[in-house]
């Protein structure tokens, strides 16, 4: 049998999440006003360990404030903090997407609002040492896969490929009701003039 390719992998893996997205957008309103109410109430918490090794990654939120305790680092475990206003992390996880067996983090998070538009804040192991951030350029950035962009991202790691996949909006579609389809985007990571970046490899339109 042949081996799935990325493509596959990704539909398969993020199409549960994404078809509940598709049938509560039209609620989004007044779910997001009630998370808003209770958001400093409500803490993120999480522990991800790389497997095989002893580096491990606790990530929280606290009120507007993400923070991310790396740990089994040779040279610096220092404690990692973002300022998340106006945002709320929905998950984490952890995987060698540039395969040299040391671990990326990528923790998701959602803007409070009906557009629930995604955004990543990524790390990456430098040969067991220290981390350095990961960066995502913004989807604004390429008029290729900005085009009807409006929010709704799902993200997710696949083997080594990072996979981000949203609705695709025509002219005159409500926040609630895409009709042009979906768009995926498959990326690597690559290594950048000072930070490692992720680069799109696909787009595919279905």
């Amino acid at each position: 049998m042949k081996k799935l390719s990325s493509f596959v992998l990704c539909a398969l893996l993020m199409s549960c999440s994404f078809s509940k997205n598709e049938k509560s957008n039209a609620s989004d309103t007044t779910v997001k006003e009630g998370i808003d109410s209770v958001k400093q109430e409500i803490s993120f918490n999480t522990e991800l360990t790389y497997p095989g090794s002893n580096i491990s990654f606790k990530i929280n939120t606290k009120g507007d404030s993400l923070i991310i305790q790396p740990s089994g680092l040779s040279i610096s475990n220092e404690t990692l903090y973002h300022d998340i206003t106006g945002y709320t992390v929905v998950n984490a996880e952890i995987g060698d997407l540039n395969i040299d067996s040391y671990p990326e983090l990528f923790v998701y998070l959602t803007s409070d609002g009906s557009g629930s538009y995604g955004k990543l804040i990524g790390y990456s192991v430098n040969n067991g040492k220290s981390v350095s951030q990961v960066y995502l350029p913004d989807i604004s950035e390429n008029d290729e896969v900005s085009k009807g962009y409006m929010g709704h991202d799902e993200m997710a790691i696949v083997e080594n490929t990072f996979c981000q996949r949203f609705p695709i909006y025509k002219e005159g579609d409500s926040n609630a009701n895409p009709t042009g389809g979906i768009r995926q985007i498959q990326y690597k990571l690559v290594d950048g003039e000072s930070s490692r970046i992720l680069k799109i490899d696909k787009v595919i339109n279905f």
